[in-house]
């Protein structure tokens, strides 16, 4: 692997769910690997689970980690050609270059404007890193896709699924913030590379792109799209047809104990609770988030893996 930026990157997924899986067993047993190597981890937005898992997985490998929070430096200009008179000090042309000296792998998250559409898709803040950096670089969550969280999710589900084929839905939930589709997207195109029975559930407005859905079923009738459910994830996302606009905040979509059954809850966190989900849910037994959320330290140390073997 030289990036991983897209899950595409990974050339046999499911020997690298396993090899994951694997790697819970004695976290340490390739120290060596990363020794004398750096990983930079640049945060242009906040982060709890992807900060601290990434950084955990990294020492796991033996690297040092460096941490910077770009806009505490400095606003980077990302425009070619831009006349920088205005708030911006520095051009990612110099940054990545310079800070691919200090790296031998550079982690990026970056969030949409949820304004801009075209800007958005066109991935400007890693598609740059991906053109002026001279070293590999791994998505920590992108306007468009996180795809060390998908991985984390295929992870979960092979650890705790009955079936050979599972049925996962993925159902949309109200928020009071407008939210990106990155993780519904990533998590819709793990699930298509996966043996699982996909089905996705969302009030009409809120249809993800159809590069991302293709043949997947959709339903807008959230109780009959999650009968007899083996995983339910829940995950708002703003529209995508009336860019990052919030169209609904019904609350009887809400994921609850009666709706759920007998389903594994899944959500990628953080969660608000009785808005999202009910208290029942997420107290359950049937609960899988923490689970989840511990199974991303190890997402990241597989993919830092594979890129450090290729080094």
């Amino acid at each position: 692997m030289k990036n991983y930026t897209k899950i595409s990157d990974i050339n046999n997924l499911n020997q690298t769910i396993k090899d994951a899986i694997q790697l819970k067993v004695n976290p340490f047993q390739y120290q060596s690997l990363g020794k004398q190597k750096t990983l930079v981890m640049l945060f242009f937005n906040s982060s709890l689970r992807t900060r601290l898992s990434t950084e955990k997985a990294a020492k796991q490998l033996g690297m040092d980690v460096m941490i910077l929070n770009v806009n505490d430096a400095w606003n980077l200009e990302f425009e070619d050609g831009a006349i920088m008179k205005m708030d911006k000090s520095e051009h990612v042309k110099e940054a990545a270059q310079v800070i691919s000296q200090y790296a031998d792998i550079i982690a990026i998250r970056a969030f949409p404007t949820l304004i801009d559409k075209q800007k958005d898709t066109s991935e400007f803040v890693l598609n740059s890193f991906l053109k002026y950096t001279s070293v590999p670089i791994v998505n920590m969550e992108s306007a468009t896709a996180h795809p060390l969280q998908a991985l984390a999710d295929a992870i979960t589900i092979e650890e705790l699924k009955s079936l050979a084929k599972p049925k996962v839905v993925l159902s949309w939930a109200p928020h009071p913030k407008a939210l990106p589709q990155a993780v519904a997207n990533s998590f819709i195109e793990m699930m298509q590379y996966l043996d699982v029975d996909l089905t996705i559930t969302h009030p009409k407005g809120y249809e993800l792109s159809n590069n991302v859905v293709k043949n997947t079923k959709v339903s807008y009738h959230q109780n009959e799209a999650l009968k007899d459910a083996d995983f339910v994830y829940v995950k708002n996302w703003s529209s995508y047809k009336h860019y990052g606009e919030i169209l609904s905040q019904d609350s009887n979509w809400m994921m609850t104990k009666t709706k759920l059954g007998t389903a594994k809850f899944m959500h990628c966190l953080p969660v608000r609770r009785n808005s999202v989900v009910e208290d029942a849910v997420l107290d359950s037994e049937q609960s899988v988030v923490i689970q989840q959320a511990n199974n991303r330290t190890f997402s990241a140390q597989i993919v830092l893996k594979q890129i450090l073997e290729n080094l």
